[in-house]
């Protein structure tokens, strides 16, 4: 691909906002530089395009979707910038164009100004190399209705590459909802700031490349407004992973124990437990169900396995007590032995995460501690809310915020754009990861990993910041392990991969 215009950047800010924030501020931030709303959309636009000459550089027949907004007025400055360049233009207008806002006014000026029309069709039927997405932009909170969800259908149809301006049309940019249906960008370019929505839910999706303009702006937007929301980065946090002293010892670089592996599920404690050792945990004990010892610690004789029954608590209480981070809930179940075992682990303070079905016994007696980490998928969080697994997915956002104020501590939303609440109300998500991560085992190789990493820096460190780093690992070595493919690939395949990323300068 050609270099990075300097009107862009391929380097995304860390901060995530709210649209009714980014669209308040962009008029207050123009007034207070003397910019034009009208010269903003021209920076907009130049921006758009010089991205679409970048990506698509072949590209002669531009077909421009606009919208009765200001992302309409964005879509027009492409237009007309595109139609100056020899392109041939073809601009569908999909919205009341004559009574856009005064800035987008002056852009379809400027677009019939040079001879430029207008088609009124809602049919994608005209060849083109490249498709403008200047529809409906940030402000959109309803469903897309059906004349336009047979265009957005034919769009994604088409296999012709979409450039969508701000985001692309019909996704919340305040959650990455899918608003009854989205056009699936091949790139998006984000204005001024970046939306909290294009991260997480359904945007990975939908987004394609995503690409940062700030036009002159982000800065100062950022100096002058807070948000809770961010991106997280391992490049920052994994300043926390020093090397060790030299005169450390297994004693001193932590103790997980793990609890789980039910009858038929051996497979979960041990990747759980793999994942501790590998993430750099000193010790790690497992307590399964005795048919499961030998299973557990074949090929992994680094593994302290013992046999727990629910009747004789003793040898597990003692060891839990010794341990520097707890871990509960991979292959747990949900029966007399699970439920037996849940509230032996909980009975102090020690630094605790809780997974799978020691989410769901959760949900059933709901608690509050400050002490542990919550790590549930969407069906396990639709349960702690008691709520549906649909309702979870329309705001992940605040579906773990509102879990990390009902239980308290640290809340992980597992999923595309993971969500880590903690409970000053900070909230970081986290992008990377991919497709291949859908099989079983990943969530409880994720337990192991900020397991291992609590238990060695629970000290130092919040437990919001460790979950936040164990995400990234996470997320990071299924990157890497992709590499080779994403389908087929298995849990098991992150391991080599979450040691170099605990050992940064490898």
């Amino acid at each position: 691909m050609a270099p990075e215009h300097r009107l862009f950047s391929h380097s995304l800010p860390q901060s995530l906002w709210r649209a009714e924030v980014v669209k308040h501020q962009e008029a207050v931030l123009a007034h207070q530089q003397g910019i034009s709303l009208y010269s903003l959309m021209e920076q907009a636009g130049l921006a758009a395009f010089k991205l679409l000459q970048c990506k698509w550089p072949d590209a002669m027949r531009i077909l421009v979707l606009a919208g009765g907004g200001n992302n309409g007025g964005d879509a027009l400055v492409v237009a007309r910038l595109a139609n100056q360049a020899g392109k041939q233009v073809k601009v569908l207008a999909l919205g009341d164009l004559e009574r856009m806002p005064s800035e987008a006014q002056q852009a379809l000026a400027a677009w019939k100004a040079e001879g430029g029309q207008l088609e009124l069709s809602k049919q994608l039927d005209w060849p083109c190399d490249a498709i403008i997405d200047g529809v409906l932009g940030i402000g959109l909170n309803s469903e897309v209705r059906a004349p336009l969800q047979a265009l957005f259908a034919q769009v994604n149809q088409s296999g012709v590459p979409v450039l969508a301006l701000d985001l692309p049309s019909g996704l919340s940019a305040d959650t990455g909802k899918l608003l009854g249906c989205a056009i699936k960008a091949s790139a998006t370019i984000c204005f001024i700031a970046a939306k909290q929505g294009l991260f997480t839910g359904q945007a990975p999706e939908y987004v394609g490349k995503l690409v940062f303009a700030g036009l002159g702006l982000s800065d100062l937007f950022e100096q002058q407004n807070t948000t809770a929301v961010s991106r997280a980065d391992y490049a920052q946090l994994s300043s926390m992973l020093a090397p060790r002293t030299k005169n450390a010892h297994k004693g001193s670089c932590g103790r997980v124990a793990l609890v789980g592996g039910n009858v038929g599920m051996a497979g979960a404690i041990r990747m759980a437990a793999e994942a501790s050792l590998r993430t750099g945990a000193g010790l790690v004990n497992v307590f399964t169900q005795a048919q499961n010892q030998f299973v557990v610690c074949t090929g992994r004789p680094e593994l302290m396995v013992a046999a727990v029954a629910s009747d004789s608590l003793q040898q597990l209480d003692w060891c839990l007590a010794q341990a520097s981070c707890k871990v509960i809930g991979p292959g747990l179940g949900q029966d007399e032995w699970a439920q037996a075992l849940f509230p032996s682990v909980l009975s102090d303070d020690t630094a605790c995460l809780v997974d799978a079905d020691a989410l769901n016994l959760l949900a059933r007696a709901p608690e509050q501690r400050k002490q542990w980490v919550l790590t549930p998928h969407p069906g396990e969080a639709a349960r702690l809310l008691n709520c549906s697994v649909a309702e979870i997915e329309a705001d992940r956002i605040a579906a773990a915020q509102s879990i990390q104020r009902r239980y308290g501590g640290v809340c992980v939303l597992k999923g595309a754009g993971t969500i880590v609440a903690g409970e000053q109300g900070q909230v970081k998500i986290c992008s990377v990861g991919n497709p291949g991560m859908a099989s079983g085992g990943m969530g409880d190789v994720l337990s192991g990993i900020i397991g291992g990493l609590i238990a060695q820096f629970a000290a130092k460190h919040s437990l919001f910041d460790i979950a936040c780093l164990g995400v990234c690992i996470h997320g990071m070595a299924a990157d890497r392990a992709a590499e080779q493919g994403e389908r087929g690939m298995l849990a098991s395949d992150l391991m080599p991969f979450i040691r170099q990323l605990v050992n940064p300068k490898l």
